[in-house]
């Protein structure tokens, strides 16, 4: 089983709905989609600035960010199914489609390590995929991606969240981040032809 990260920045992007087709078609049975918060998520940021609140209720806020994108990428593929939690995406995938996850347990009623900023939706994916015991993390960006990085180097340029790496170091799957237009090359994993670098 594979957990598929689209970042948030997709939101707006035209190639999202092909990207969601895609996971739909060709992930059924083995592919849990997380959706990153985008705009949704950058708008708590906003408010975050103007008000001086806390980054407890910023972090839920943003976590309601991601359930926000998750319902917008339901809206524009039907055939994805919402799921709540790891027992909801087993049953999905066995039923052999692609499952959307709604991430409701990351909503914390106190503080925690992982409630701020340095963790966002990209290190939130990476720890679905240990719970589920994925066998491969595939992060989406829409920003460039250079193929040689380490993840800690896609960390410290700000690709990646500032917590991934280090959380990354104990997973025992590979981890590949990609390019939103890496459209065929995703096509031809999902149906074998090829294989992503992995880290």
């Amino acid at each position: 089983m594979w957990v598929v990260k689209i970042g948030g920045s997709l939101n707006k992007d035209p190639l999202l709905p092909q990207w969601l087709e895609l996971l739909a078609q060709l992930g059924g049975g083995r592919v849990t989609l997380v959706c990153g918060g985008g705009g949704f998520a950058d708008e708590v940021r906003r408010a975050q600035a103007h008000w001086r609140f806390g980054d407890l209720p910023a972090h839920n806020m943003a976590v309601l960010a991601m359930m926000q994108m998750a319902y917008l990428a339901q809206g524009l593929q039907p055939a994805l199914r919402l799921a709540a939690s790891t027992s909801e995406i087993h049953q999905v995938l066995h039923s052999g489609q692609t499952a959307l996850w709604l991430p409701h347990d990351w909503v914390h009623e106190h503080a925690t390590p992982d409630s701020h900023w340095d963790m966002s939706s990209d290190s939130i994916a990476l720890e679905l995929a240990r719970q589920l015991n994925a066998e491969r993390l595939i992060v989406v960006k829409s920003c460039a991606v250079d193929p040689a990085a380490s993840l800690a180097e896609l960390s410290d340029a700000g690709v990646l969240d500032r917590r991934f790496a280090a959380i990354a170091a104990g997973a025992g799957f590979p981890i590949d981040v990609v390019h939103r237009a890496e459209l065929p090359r995703m096509r031809s994993l999902l149906l074998g032809e090829v294989r992503l670098s992995g880290a």
